[in-house]
């Protein structure tokens, strides 16, 4: 199956408005909201009929009755999630990974791994678009955990993946597994000066890659040319409208309110992205 991720050096560019009109241009697929600090595809798409569920990661109890304090699972730890003291052991929740090492290196077999709720997960479908949905509890620290979980869940169809914006490690994690990407921004210094990190993390793992400009009007020249030495295909662009910003603020889809012009316009984008991949 096809997986392909909306990704932006920044926020407020359009990935999202991009993510969901080529959903629902090329329905039926699966859109994963992977933003899921702030998701918010369900108002472009919102659930007909949605299940939702307790999201869970695994993390560390120490049973102290069996524990020497040896120290084996700290000096494992590269995140420095556990501190053993002379009477006891320490978790610092935030930073643990849920990869089991402590339990594995545990010699007294004092480490169990308990689920540990992280936030939510919504799973729907609007009209013929399956929506997967996360959103992180308050008070967590790390979503990479959660976008995992949001990624495998199963749906129809190619997959689109709406990543959250910026370069980090939460647009890393949804990143892995893509066999494609489109870079969204626009034709701003500012906007291009972070196009620039996250090209550069996406050419790092192999991934091929286009670039989508929204809001084309102004002169940019900087932008045209690093796709040129880098080499980079140009997609397509989104002319700057007020019709197009009326349309997205009110919650709209363009390839609903114009579907003559905007359904060719992504589902060719999508042929494109095909051709590329070769699937």
């Amino acid at each position: 199956m096809l997986r392909i991720a909306v990704v932006s050096g920044k926020g407020g560019v359009g990935k999202t408005t991009v993510a969901a009109n080529l959903a629902a241009a090329i329905a039926p697929c699966t859109l994963y909201d992977c933003d899921v600090e702030e998701p918010n595809a369900h108002h472009y798409l919102p659930f007909d009929s949605q299940a939702c569920a307790s999201a869970t990661v695994l993390r560390p109890v120490v049973d102290e009755d069996r524990c020497t304090h040896c120290g084996a699972c700290s000096a494992f730890c590269r995140h420095r999630a556990l501190a053993v003291l002379p009477s006891s052991v320490l978790l610092f929740a935030h930073n643990c990974v849920s990869c089991g090492g402590c339990a594995m290196v545990c010699p007294e077999a004092a480490i169990a791994e308990v689920p540990v709720p992280i936030g939510t997960l919504r799973h729907g479908t609007s009209g013929s678009v399956t929506l997967v949905q996360g959103s992180l509890s308050v008070g967590e620290a790390r979503a990479p955990p959660l976008i995992k979980v949001v990624k495998q869940e199963d749906g129809p169809g190619p997959a689109l993946l709406d990543a959250p914006p910026g370069s980090s490690c939460p647009a890393v994690e949804t990143l892995k597994g893509c066999d494609y990407a489109i870079l969204v921004t626009e034709p701003t210094s500012f906007a291009f000066h972070d196009l620039t990190a996250i090209a550069d993390v996406v050419s790092e793992s192999g991934i091929p890659h286009g670039v989508l400009i929204n809001r084309d009007g102004a002169p940019c020249p900087e932008l045209h040319a690093f796709l040129s030495r880098r080499g980079i295909p140009l997609l397509g662009s989104l002319p700057m409208s007020r019709d197009i910003a009326r349309i997205g603020s009110e919650g709209g889809l363009l390839v609903r309110s114009d579907p003559a012009v905007w359904v060719p316009f992504f589902a060719s984008i999508y042929e494109t992205v095909r051709r590329q991949v070769g699937k």
